[in-house]
């Protein structure tokens, strides 16, 4: 492993600093559309089994980081190394099995409405495990059910389901394929404080069982501080700071400060 791989990371719920592999690390990243600049050089790195949460106004440019990441969407310029590969060496073959490697939580779920709960988690193993036995894609679809909480769902369709079982379907879907890094857009949007606290101590959880890295995209502050290790505050393009929730939010910048206080936390 070399020296570039390896990054001293702070973890809020550690005494101490430890070094653990990077699974991600961007550097000097830029991304524009038109003369609108979105990204405007970050850094970021995202330690194996760290969850990072990016915190910003709607329109700060999120959704556009983690799209650049899973390889939906090409920078400017800049350097992304996601699990030990250069993504814009990647010849399209070599882009789509990273990306099976990658698991991407939208914000509206992404479910097929046509389909049950239960072919909407076959898809992506059919699609991609091609070599299973029908008694194994059943096997895979009742055990991640049973991690997202909702075996008695399966034979159900997106439509009838709540907006909050919606969100645990799209995560269950996305955690099939066994992904290495779990990738939330805005998790927790449009969804109720109960329901919202359940979708954050879901992604704690699959952290835990399934041993993710992740990158969470909110400008929800309970959510950033109930799911991340880290924090990277990302305004006007660029990341501000990064630390603890508490670390960022003690910083004297009016922006953040004014963040917080727009977002306020009872």
């Amino acid at each position: 492993m070399s020296k570039s791989q390896i990054i001293c990371v702070h973890n809020m719920h550690q005494q101490t600093p430890i070094k653990q592999e990077l699974v991600i690390r961007i550097r000097q990243l830029y991304k524009s559309f038109g003369e609108n600049q979105v990204l405007r050089g970050i850094d970021l790195d995202v330690a194996r089994e760290e969850n990072v949460v990016v915190l910003g106004r709607s329109g700060s440019g999120k959704s556009v980081l983690i799209k650049i990441i899973a390889g939906l969407l090409k920078p400017d310029r800049g350097e992304i190394m996601v699990l030990g590969k250069d993504l814009q060496q990647l010849q399209p073959n070599e882009l789509q099995e990273l990306r099976l490697r990658l698991g991407f939580s939208f914000q509206n779920s992404a479910l097929y409405d046509s389909m049950t709960v239960r072919e909407n988690l076959e898809f992506p193993l059919i699609r991609n495990r091609r070599h299973l036995t029908k008694k194994q894609v059943d096997t895979e679809v009742e055990e991640v059910l049973g991690a997202v909480g909702l075996t008695q769902t399966i034979n159900q369709m997106p439509a009838e389901l709540s907006g909050g079982q919606r969100k645990r379907i799209g995560i269950a879907r996305t955690l099939i394929l066994r992904p290495q890094i779990m990738l939330y857009d805005e998790p927790t949007a449009g969804l109720d404080p109960t329901t919202s606290l359940e979708i954050n101590n879901l992604i704690r959880e699959v952290r835990k069982k399934y041993q993710t890295s992740a990158i969470v995209i909110t400008h929800d502050l309970t959510c950033a501080r109930n799911t991340g290790d880290r924090i990277a505050m990302l305004l006007d393009g660029q990341f501000v700071t990064q630390g603890s929730f508490e670390e960022v939010f003690k910083i004297n910048d009016e922006r953040i400060q004014s963040f917080y206080n727009y977002n306020f936390i009872q």
